[in-house]
């Protein structure tokens, strides 16, 4: 008896499948007539659905699975297929390009999406809009760099960025920012109101202007 070794077998095209199942496909290739042929065709399927559950859950069902076992056969499977198959070509066609931004980042450890906000919170016509956007960002922006180095961000820091950033259009009081802690980092707020059974937000009353800023953007969409 002559054993049979894996690197003397056929290469698995479709290894969620396994080796058996394409065994089955290559053996219906042979069988006569065409009706025959897609009768175990379709045996194969539901055999397939029910080795692998999670293909059972898939959107794309049954046609994937249809265009899969033309792939295990090589295109060379002649039964009534359900479905238009696909072209053979489609397996070696190269996936299209996909173009990044090429827009630079003023500041890495910031994002940018905070650029977004700001160039968003410029818009504003009102004060009081405007120093609720600066609050807003100014936590976020702390959040952030909080989150790439162990240092705590100076509150004078992230306010001259925030002017910088947005072309000097966005400014705070300084020593109202440092009083009231209006740059306090978002998780450590959490993390406290957690504790103390309160909802996170900003202190003294800002937790609903945070709120009226950030639905700004979605009703502009």
């Amino acid at each position: 008896m002559t054993l049979e070794y894996n690197s003397q077998r056929p290469q698995i095209i479709l290894k969620e499948y396994g080796r058996n199942v394409q065994k089955l496909v290559d053996y219906i290739r042979t069988v006569e007539p065409k009706e025959k042929r897609t009768e175990l065709a379709y045996a194969i399927i539901e055999l397939i659905k029910k080795l692998n559950p999670t293909v059972r859950e898939s959107v794309e069902n049954p046609q994937r699975l249809w265009d899969d076992l033309l792939i295990i056969a090589d295109f060379e499977l002649d039964v009534n297929n359900p479905f238009l198959p696909p072209e053979k070509d489609i397996l070696s066609k190269k996936p299209m390009a996909v173009n990044y931004p090429q827009s630079k980042i003023q500041y890495k450890h910031y994002g940018k999406n905070i650029e977004l906000l700001l160039k968003e919170a410029v818009t504003r016509e009102e004060p009081q809009k405007k120093e609720e956007a600066v609050i807003y960002i100014g936590r976020l922006m702390k959040t952030f760099h909080g989150s790439w180095n162990k240092e705590i961000l100076d509150d004078s820091v992230i306010l001259k960025d925030i002017e910088m950033l947005s072309g000097g259009k966005l400014t705070m009081s300084l020593d109202k920012i440092r009083e009231e802690n209006l740059f306090e980092r978002l998780y450590v707020e959490k993390k406290n109101s957690h504790r103390s059974g309160q909802r996170s937000g900003p202190r003294k009353g800002n937790g609903k202007s945070f709120k009226r800023f950030s639905s700004y953007k979605k009703r502009d969409k």
